[in-house]
């Protein structure tokens, strides 16, 4: 299966120390190597860079370091195919518009016998489970608020509809709208706030240092979300299975507890030494 990288924060901030760290195990210190992408949300836009070549040596994940994009919201995924071809059109992370914004989804797992999306309005393009899962997720939203409901409600909602899906196999997931970011852990997906007072960090995957007190500056709050913890020397904190968080400028706004499991469950997620 796949691995997902997510940030929300209550400044722009690059997230190129994460990301480096995370395109390591896209063929390198892992096998997830069948196409990376990356959503940066800008206003009410979205640059998106996706590749079906591996993270790791794709030119295009080379250019998003360049240009270290700053950001609200950033969704990022490398795969692992289980279902559909490795191309353009099956690589993560997946847009479409409601209620005049775009939202973005990233997916790790597989779901298998999902209910058919043929004449609904959302379509998927490719062939993957995961787009049909965004696809009628987004499908029951509308179809549930002809207007855009209020953050708790959407919350909510999605708890709901992502349940029943979850019934299909595994749902790791991640979604933004720009504005705030919700998470489901299905198996494995862990997340830190970082906050004054900073400090340093080293990355698990190839060692990097960061000392982010030359990055930030008090009152500064980034919150990384990933499936396998980036960094060795952090306290990262493990979602429960079945739960759901919901971020905005950095905070954990609302928690969904599910089952407690401290120890990584191998989904095919955790790689070679079960670190990546």
């Amino acid at each position: 299966m796949c691995q997902l990288l997510g940030m929300n924060c209550n400044t722009p901030t690059d997230i190129v120390f994460s990301f480096e760290g995370f395109r390591h195990r896209a063929g390198l210190t892992d096998c997830h190597s069948d196409g990376f992408g990356i959503a940066f949300f800008e206003g009410k836009g979205v640059r998106v860079f996706r590749d079906n070549k591996p993270g790791h040596s794709s030119p295009i994940a080379d250019c998003v370091k360049q240009y270290n994009i700053k950001s609200l919201n950033v969704i990022a995924h490398i795969r692992k195919a289980t279902q559909g071809d490795v191309n353009i059109e099956n690589t993560h992370p997946f847009m479409r518009e409601i209620w005049g914004e775009n939202w973005v989804f990233a997916h790790n797992g597989n779901l298998v016998n999902l209910p058919v999306t043929e004449t609904i309005f959302y379509q998927p393009i490719g062939t993957t489970d995961s787009e049909t899962a965004f696809c009628y997720l987004l499908e029951q939203l509308k179809t549930r608020f002809k207007h855009k409901p209020s953050e708790e409600e959407i919350f909510e909602a999605i708890q709901q509809i992502s349940n029943d899906l979850a019934r299909y196999g595994t749902l790791n997931f991640m979604l933004s709208n720009g504005e705030w970011m919700i998470v489901r852990c299905s198996t494995n997906l862990h997340y830190i706030t970082r906050q004054a007072p900073f400090g340093k960090a080293q990355r698990v995957d190839d060692g990097g240092v960061i000392d982010f007190n030359d990055y930030t500056k008090e009152g500064d709050k980034v919150t990384i979300i990933t499936t396998v913890p980036l960094t060795k020397d952090e306290v990262w904190t493990k979602m429960d299975n079945g739960g759901f968080v919901f971020f905005k400028n950095g905070d954990k706004v609302w928690e969904v507890l599910g089952t407690p499991n401290t120890a990584p469950i191998d989904d095919g997620t955790l790689g070679k030494a079960g670190i990546a």
